[in-house]
């Protein structure tokens, strides 16, 4: 069952001589509990697509629907609902709150919905990113890839319909990308979570189900590794 379909997606940005199209009529769909890798070069438009999924962007033309639900044919409320209990984003800077603990970091989107944290979930996701001994900390007390897993966990911990993930991997040493990889993984099997990674590194894409590459704004390829 598909639970992201995108249909004839644009965007462009400015007009005349100076237009130019970051996606030109993309249109694919994923199954719940894919895995999924999108690659291109810098400016191949794969950010763009992530952001339009997310619900972050508009776009110009073209229809994005998740789990049945048409994205940008919501009300501007709806989509802030959407954005916050559909999608768990992560990106390649943390974006922590400094002045917040680890567990006060994954904590803080659930309260600001005005809704009661899964402390179940919440200890399951501490031990599985070994973060429960660092719960305390600040996030200048962590190392890069400690980090990284607190945005994770920050963004698993809403169960999300999609994971997705803008280059989680790119501020990281091959070790730490390896880890943060098997971390998206284990999450995606055990929690049958849907993840799509964007990313410029062909080893990290090979990690994932399938990969969808962009270019000039259109997909050129689109395999799948393994099933």
């Amino acid at each position: 069952m598909e639970i992201l379909q995108v249909e004839n997606l644009c965007k462009v940005y400015g007009e005349g001589e100076n237009v130019v199209r970051a996606l030109d009529k993309v249109s694919f769909g994923v199954e719940r509990g894919e895995f999924v890798a999108i690659v291109g070069s810098s400016g191949s438009g794969k950010s763009t697509l992530l952001h339009l999924i997310g619900g972050v962007d508009y776009p110009t033309s073209g229809k994005v629907t998740v789990g049945g639900i048409d994205v940008y044919a919501q009300k501007e409320e709806e989509l802030a609902i959407f954005r916050r209990r559909q999608v768990g984003l992560i990106y390649q800077f943390y974006n922590l709150i400094p002045v917040l603990n680890i567990r006060e970091n994954m904590t803080l989107p659930v309260l600001m919905d005005g809704r009661k944290v899964n402390e179940k979930r919440l200890e399951e996701l501490l031990d599985l990113l070994k973060l429960r001994k660092r719960q305390k900390h600040l996030p200048n007390q962590l190392s890069g890839g400690q980090q990284q897993r607190v945005s994770i966990g920050r963004a698993l911990l809403n169960a999300p319909a999609l994971l997705l993930a803008d280059e989680p991997t790119g501020n990281l040493d091959s070790e730490n990308s390896k880890e943060i990889m098997e971390l998206l993984r284990y999450s995606n099997k055990t929690y049958h979570q849907t993840v799509i990674v964007i990313t410029h590194d062909e080893d990290i894409a090979l990690m994932a189900d399938r990969v969808i590459a962009l270019e000039d704004g259109k997909i050129v390829r689109d395999e799948v590794i393994r099933r």
